[in-house]
Parts: structure tokens; sequence; C-alpha cells
């Protein structure tokens, strides 16, 4: 429930600076209004006839948008930009909005772009520092990537960096990353405070995986799942070519099938989806290979999305982690061409797989419209919660609504595909795979999951 977490954002201090934007307090004369911090949005918009809970502030979420008063001089201010771990679709999108938000909204006219992550603070790195203005962002929407750059790890040279965030002369920093680097945003928030320094943290939430708590959706989903569609397209193509054909398409998703699943609703060619939070068994009876075994006979081709994080407790036999503290995964698309290959192989029965990776095609892609809009509101509002002196923040959207999120609440926990919801639910039907391809009679019997027929 919402009263397991507490939504309250932390201020700066007062704000007594009146805002340069010139917007409404009243309705109904057709100007945009400014936000009040006493406007909210509810966490959970399903209810219950006959309830009637009280709602107290650290169960709602705080509006975000233009405050009347702001906390900093736009005269006085100095932001900073970091883009943090791997590439994804709008990174650009979201500098772009940032600075011209900064600069036009607010008339900010010191605006620096951190390079390579959180290790451009660090002096043994040596990079400079990219200043910023709209002639500079003006057409970086247009192209892939970070004009920043980007890098994992670093973020827990903390001391470091906020020692250089005091020598730059920050006043605010724009984090725009996942998980990891937003963990990384709030250690630098608090030692701040730590310090009694007046530095706005505000975090934009990074993950093509989808895989942010309470927010609606993080950018670059959008994105990742129209790249991935033209993918399973190809592979579609590819197997209803040949004769028995297969295509098998490993899509991210380290510890979330969200883009596996909207994929497969979205492309209507898709027969199988195995995802991290759903187990399946690769042999037995009701394991993959036979039930795609009975595809071919059937149907004589078959499509197949993996997502990354599928099968991981099986294949990774140690703790390996990456740069920025993630687990090294096997390479489940690779060991799932090879067991299916040589299934086949041993029956005596022609098969043609073709195997796709996108990924990468995937992460470094423009933003398509409708993330690029995602994006520029974003940033808008990540500028317009700074401005106001508000920290320890990520900007989200929530029930349709923009929001400001505690940095610590987001970091908390991670969003996963609830294998008894409606998406799970719907991509079972769109696929007509097994609700459960497992040979365990205990663990069928104790989920109440009868055998599914073939379609």
């Amino acid at each position: 429930m919402s009263d397991d977490f507490d939504f309250t954002v932390e201020d700066l201090g007062k704000r007594t600076i009146e805002s340069p934007i010139s917007l409404s307090r009243i309705s109904g004369d057709f100007i945009a209004n400014y936000v009040s911090d006493e406007e909210f949005v509810r966490y959970r918009s399903e209810v219950k006839l006959g309830d009637q809970p009280k709602v107290e502030r650290k169960m709602v979420f705080e509006k975000a948008g233009p405050r009347e008063k702001i906390y900093f001089s736009p005269n006085h201010v100095h932001a900073g930009i970091v883009t943090c771990g791997g590439l994804c679709p709008g990174l650009n999108d979201v500098i772009r909005a940032i600075v011209r938000a900064l600069w036009y909204l607010y008339g900010v006219r010191r605006i620096s772009g951190i390079k390579y992550g959180y290790k451009g603070f660090l002096p043994e790195y040596g990079f400079d520092i990219k200043p910023l203005d709209p002639d500079i962002v003006d057409d970086i929407h247009k192209i892939g990537g970070t004009i920043l750059g980007t890098a994992r790890g670093g973020g827990k040279q903390v001391t470091e960096i906020v020692d250089a965030i005091e020598r730059l002369n920050l006043n605010i920093l724009f984090a725009i990353g996942g998980d990891g680097t937003q963990r990384g945003a709030l250690d630098i928030a608090n030692e701040i405070t730590r310090r009694g320094l007046k530095i706005a943290v505000v975090g934009i939430p990074k993950t093509v995986d989808n895989d942010f708590s309470f927010i609606d959706k993080s950018f670059g989903f959008d994105t990742a799942v129209v790249k991935a569609v033209e993918a399973v397209t190809a592979a579609h193509m590819e197997a209803h070519s040949q004769i028995n054909g297969i295509g098998l398409v490993k899509l991210m998703g380290r510890e979330s099938g969200f883009i596996a699943a909207h994929t497969a609703l979205a492309s209507h060619e898709v027969n199988f989806v195995l995802i991290p939070e759903v187990p399946f068994d690769i042999e037995g009876p009701n394991g993959l290979l036979a039930h795609l075994e009975k595809r071919l006979e059937k149907r004589k081709h078959a499509v197949i999305i993996v997502a990354e994080g599928a099968m991981q407790d099986q294949l990774v036999k140690d703790s390996k982690t990456d740069a920025s503290g993630n687990l090294k995964f096997a390479d489940v698309g690779i060991y799932l061409r090879d067991k299916i290959q040589a299934y086949f192989d041993a029956k005596g029965m022609e098969i043609n797989l073709k195997y796709i990776d996108p990924s990468y095609t995937i992460r470094a892609s423009p933003a398509e419209p409708v993330d690029s809009i995602y994006c520029e509101r974003l940033g808008n509002a990540a500028v317009h919660a700074a401005m106001a002196g508000k920290t320890k923040v990520l900007i989200g959207l929530v029930n349709n609504e923009f929001v400001h999120l505690p940095t610590k609440v987001a970091v908390s926990r991670r969003n996963h595909v609830d294998p008894e919801g409606s998406l799970w639910r719907d991509t079972l039907e769109a696929t007509h795979q097994p609700i459960l391809m497992v040979n365990s009679k205990t663990l069928s019997d104790a989920l109440g999951v009868k055998p599914a027929k073939e379609s």
C-alpha cells in the first residue's frame, strides 16, 4: 500500500524569489497556472467500494511544475548535467530540454555538461567540462547516444565527486541515469547535506527495461519496443521463409520482461516469450523444446523472444559484477540457440534457426516521437523542481501526471512484470504459449495450473 512509503520531498529552504516565468494564479483565464506544493497525485488509482482512507502527506506524490516562488536566483545559478550508465534512446532529448528550460524560462546562463558519467568529476580522468547553451543542443535530439558521453562506475567515490562539485561551484546537478546512477545521486546529495551545502540534486530516471518502481514508465522504453518489433519482424520473415524456420530474438530486460512482453503484443508474430519473472524448463515433456517441436509440426515455423535476464539463476555460476555493480550475466540467447540446435540435430529434424540480438542497436537509436515528447516534459519538470530548491528527487509520470518522487523511495525496489497481472495475461493470449512450461508437478499443482492446450 502507498502508506508503506514516505513520498515527502526535501527542500533546500524557503522560496523567496519571484519566478521569471509569468503564469497565472487563477483558473479560467486561458493562461497556464503555477503549481503549488499543495497539489498531489495518488500513488494507487484503484479503489474498493467502501474504502475511505485518510490521505496523509507521505502517502501522495507532490505534483511537478513551475512554482510561483523559486529558491535560486537565476543569475547566480551554475547547473551541471551528467549522463551515466548504458546508452538509452532519449538521452540527448533530455539534455536538450534541460538546457533550453534553464536558458529560456529562467535565464540561467552557466550550464555545464559533465563528460563520461560520474567519472567526469574525478580529477584522475582529466575530462574537460563541456559548456552548454541552446545553439549547442538544438539539433542533438536527431541523433542517438549522448553528447556528454557516458560511463559506468565512479559513483561510489562520493567524497571526491562532492569536492569537484564544490570546485565547480555548482548549485544544481541533474543526474540522468538508471537505478545505479540514482543511488549514486542520493549518496552525493546526502554528502552535500552533511557538508551543509545548498545544492539541489534532481534525477531523471533512465532505463529501457522500464523497471523503475512507482512511475508509469521510464524514457527510452517506447523507442526500445519500436526497434524490438523491427527485429522480431525480421526474425518472423526469416522463420516463415525457411523449412522449420525458428527466429530467436534476445531483448533487454535484466530483471524484468517489460520490453519482451510489449514487443510480443505489438508485433503479433511471437509464439514464445521467456522472461525473468516466469520460470520455465528447457527440456522435459512440458519444457520449451517439447512445445517448440509441437509448434513446428503444426505451423512449420516459430518466433521466440527471450529477455536477457531469463534463466540467469541457472546460468550464472559466480558473482562477478560490472563497473555499475550489476551482476555479470551469461548470454541466455547464445545458450538457447545452441540448446535448440542440438535438440533438433539429435532428433534428425531439419531446422533453420536465425538468432538476432539487437540490444546495442536499440540503445543507440534516436528517440521515437512518443519518447521525444516524454523527454521534453521530463526535462522541463526537472528544471522547475531544481529551481524551486527540490532535492533528492526524481521526476516521473504517475497516473499520467508528472510528479516529484523521493530518490530514496524510487531506488528502494524495482518494478517487475506480474505473472498474475493483466500484461502477462494478455501476452499469453497473444502468443498462445503454455501458461507455465515447467515439468514439476508439485509446482504446477501448487499454482493451480492445468496443462495448456495447443493452439
